[in-house]
């Protein structure tokens, strides 16, 4: 099981952390322990003091594919989700600084939240609206439809370069409006239905 994650797939967060908007999707990956499911608690890693969420919608793959044409991005999944990636932000600052990757900032064990997993069918695929709230405000709103790749391109794009397996995931990037986190903050990732509902599928204490 891989994670693979894209980093700064919305325009307004490339923007509000100073990154050019890029041309190509931005690719990194998380190991398979870095996964925090079922709701559970994230114990804040000691070797950083500026931890930040960035909740992102998540596929899971559901076939195995390699070369995939964009065209057929849709069959490879029926599932979605909500998940955080975790960053410790200046631990990437230092790395980025040295031009070094960015695994000890993004790749630590538990950095990866995945809330409960939701059929497709459910959604507008083009328009899937969420967020995520800390300590019941909300702090992060995005909508997919302002993606800069959309699912689609991000399948065929990363299956260049790996073969997608089923129960792959894939963090499809942040919104605007990442932040820290404290001991002590309870963070929920939500959609929002056609009504305008939001129904929570991911919680998380930080302790």
């Amino acid at each position: 099981m891989k994670i693979i994650c894209i980093g700064r797939n919305y325009a307004d967060h490339a923007k509000e952390l100073n990154n050019p908007v890029p041309e190509k999707p931005l690719v990194f990956m998380k190991p398979s322990t870095a996964l925090l499911i079922n709701n559970k608690p994230l114990y804040y890693p000691e070797f950083t003091k500026d931890l930040h969420y960035e909740v992102e919608v998540v596929l899971k793959i559901c076939r195995n594919g390699k070369h995939v044409e964009e065209k057929f991005g849709h069959k490879y999944f029926t599932e979605i989700t909500l998940g955080i990636d975790f960053t410790a932000r200046d631990v990437q600052r230092q790395c980025k600084a040295k031009g070094h990757p960015w695994e000890l900032a993004k790749a630590f064990d538990h950095s990866a939240a995945l809330g409960a997993l939701q059929p497709l069918e459910n959604f507008d695929q083009n328009a899937i609206e969420f967020g995520l709230m800390k300590n019941g405000e909300v702090v992060q709103h995005g909508n997919t439809k302002d993606l800069i790749f959309p699912f689609e391109h991000l399948i065929s794009y990363t299956s260049r370069f790996f073969k997608l397996h089923v129960g792959d995931f894939i963090y499809t990037g942040t919104p605007a409006g990442v932040g820290a986190v404290q001991i002590g903050d309870q963070l929920e990732g939500f959609f929002v239905d056609k009504n305008g509902e939001r129904k929570v599928v991911l919680e998380c204490e930080v302790k």
